[in-house]
């Protein structure tokens, strides 16, 4: 947040408003309205007013979520309500520095092509502000409806759908919980009473209630190395053997359990999406007992997440696709899917992100929060922790380990030339890497795919972003990427073995031919974290 026309700021908010505002009266046949919500960041509730204030000065009906709330709120109510669009003022996880303003559309989803670029064009035509008053949305008018409480009521009553568990399991569940300094505890609190757990949660007292500064962690992301801490050493003094953590926005979910050895494990986003997988295909089986085949059922994750979800549909008989980074093509393709007749109930991404589809389109760490709860307290009926599952699920399908990482990139550049060098290593690909041969590419920069008939990519291509997915021999898939929103190289290396310690050598070894052949940081200039 700063000024200028390329940051977070009064006048940036209320161009942004006024592109989207006549953007979606030129596609809306009549009565267009937008929900809009806000969370506990530096002039977040300012610049939701000022979005409101654009709507309604154009004749767009405003849904107001009048205090704090979760991101996944404003996809819910967008949905529910059956409005045109939504915007939540939300940085996530970011630095407490930082702000942002996210675009929902009528389906409840991430806006994508063609919306996010005629949104683009849209804000290019109105960047004169012709309001300023932040109070408007305070004047009683029909163009102003603030619906936060049937809003949240429907959203738990669609929370309960997921929950379902078999009949007989009582056991509690004591964990701790932190918010991390956000938005998330008034949501949680709603959650666990709803399944009846209230007294077994501890929360994080340095870290409960919002603050914009996030004073108590280096980056408020339960992703980043000792964001838990202070959340351990809470579970620690009280012998709680479970910490969970969602980050500012409650939109991802994090979760660590304390081993019999008394060491701590935190889960990976790739593992936990594996967890819920597992849940969410025995709860469908409780749900449709009858049902022999799944073939309706449907789950996604993000191609840079683990394959496991993969070779789980081949053995289990349910549909698997996989989408581009984002939940964004996550919900958008699930809620394509769901139209066309399957059962899209499930998708995640390895960055703790994940999305339970009869709630939202979009990934959310309460209703995650919810699931976890209930299939940890299902699986300790059994005499089962989260990594006893875990294990179980690994000696079923086979060990899957990654070794994901990124070099700091110093210019956009700098960036397609290491592309462009990789590249170069052969025609149409590399042969190989270190010892390994080069089973598969797909460029979805170039647009080419060594897999299909026509070499064509399924997926999305784009010449502006840079992502090379590879598979190589002894299990191994890797992708990399130029970061859309960092100067980082992000590169995502898994191995499937038939040993935990096999299938991590395997991606460890990648990962470091990797840096010795492709990456070259001494000849490059790129940079190790």
């Amino acid at each position: 947040m700063q000024a200028g026309f390329s940051r977070m700021n009064d006048l940036t908010v209320i161009q942004a408003s006024q592109g989207l505002a006549a953007y979606i009266l030129s596609t809306s046949t009549s009565s267009p309205s937008i929900v809009i919500g806000h969370d506990h960041r530096h002039n977040s509730r300012r610049f939701a007013r000022l979005a409101a204030a654009a709507m309604i000065q154009r004749g767009i009906k405003v849904y107001f979520y009048t205090s704090l709330v979760h991101t996944p709120l404003v996809a819910f109510g967008v949905s529910f309500l059956k409005a045109s669009a939504g915007v939540m003022v939300t940085a996530s996880h970011n630095p407490a520095q930082d702000n942002g303003y996210k675009v929902y559309w009528s389906s409840g989803c991430q806006i994508v092509t063609p919306h996010d670029k005629n949104i683009a064009a849209a804000i290019e035509e109105n960047l004169v502000p012709t309001c300023w008053d932040e109070g408007l949305v305070d004047i009683p008018s029909d163009l102003v409806e603030k619906p936060l409480e049937r809003v949240e009521e429907a959203y738990f009553e669609r929370l309960k759908g997921i929950n379902i568990r078999r009949e007989g399991v009582t056991e509690g569940l004591r964990f701790v919980y932190t918010p991390m300094h956000g938005v998330g505890l008034p949501f949680m609190i709603r959650a666990v009473e709803n399944l009846g757990i209230a007294k077994d949660m501890v929360v994080v007292k340095e870290q409960a209630q919002p603050d914009p500064t996030f004073p108590t962690v280096r980056f408020p992301n339960p992703e980043e190395h000792s964001a838990l801490d202070i959340a351990i050493s809470t579970a620690d003094a009280a012998s709680i053997p479970f910490v969970l953590a969602t980050d500012p926005d409650a939109d991802r979910f994090a979760a660590a359990q304390k081993l019999a050895s008394g060491r701590w494990r935190i889960l990976t986003g790739n593992e936990l999406g594996i967890l819920f997988a597992a849940q969410t295909l025995d709860a469908y089986r409780l749900k449709a007992a009858p049902l022999d085949k799944l073939n309706k059922l449907c789950m996604l994750c993000s191609t840079v997440s683990s394959q496991m979800l993969k070779t789980m549909a081949a053995v289990e008989g349910f549909y698997f696709e996989e989408t581009l980074t984002g939940f964004k093509w996550l919900g958008t393709r699930a809620l394509e899917l769901q139209t066309a007749g399957y059962d899209a109930v499930y998708a995640f991404e390895e960055a703790i992100g994940y999305m339970f589809s009869p709630v939202v389109y979009d990934k959310d760490g309460i209703s995650a929060a919810s699931v976890f709860i209930t299939m940890a307290r299902e699986w300790a009926s059994q005499g089962l922790t989260p990594y006893d599952k875990l294990q179980q699920l690994y000696k079923k399908y086979g060990y899957f380990q990654s070794a994901n990482s990124y070099f700091i990139s110093k210019s956009p550049a700098l960036t397609k030339q290491v592309f462009a060098e990789i590249r170069a290593l052969g025609n149409p690909h590399p042969k190989k890497l270190g010892e390994r041969k080069v089973l598969w590419w797909r460029d979805l920069t170039a647009g080419f795919d060594s897999a299909t008939a026509d070499g064509k990519p399924t997926l999305p291509v784009s010449k502006s972003s840079q992502m090379i997915t590879a598979e190589l021999e002894g299990g191994v898939r890797l992708t990399i990427r130029g970061s859309g929103t960092e100067p980082k190289i992000k590169m995502y290396i898994e191995c499937k073995a038939e040993t935990e310690e096999a299938a991590r050598k395997g991606a460890e070894e990648v990962s470091e031919d990797l840096t010795k052949e492709w990456f070259r940081p001494s000849e490059t200039g790129l940079l190790l974290p």
